[in-house]
């Protein structure tokens, strides 16, 4: 279960990131990152997830203000992907990671109620 939540932190400050070269650069190429050698660093073993959980707070802040700014034009801005050579638009992400944060949530809620049957 500390793994899903410091993945999510690692993968939606990624994604920040993304939105903003993709909504201030022309079709920016993105760098990839590599998450399961991420989930062997020592920040992301680490028992304590508190500092993933600011992390993923804050993220979400900063990322709500920015999706409410956005318009239609700004939604359809692209970025490259060299792992998967394609362009993905920002509408496109956002579904995507609305679907992430559910899939990840799932993962935890799933953990926590077989954790609670023993």
């Amino acid at each position: 279960m500390k793994q899903v939540v410091h993945h999510c932190a690692d993968s939606h400050m990624n994604c920040l990131v993304r939105f903003k070269l993709t909504l201030t650069e022309e079709t920016p190429t993105i760098k990839p990152y590599d998450e399961s050698k991420w989930a062997t660093l020592k920040d992301s073993l680490n028992d304590d997830i508190s500092d993933s959980l600011k992390i993923i707070e804050g993220i979400h802040a900063k990322w709500v203000i920015l999706l409410k700014s956005m318009n239609e034009k700004q939604f359809s801005r692209r970025f490259f992907h060299p792992e998967s050579q394609k362009t993905f638009a920002l509408d496109e992400i956002t579904g995507f990671y609305a679907w992430h944060c559910n899939h990840h949530l799932a993962h935890i809620e799933q953990a926590l109620s077989h954790k609670n049957q023993f």
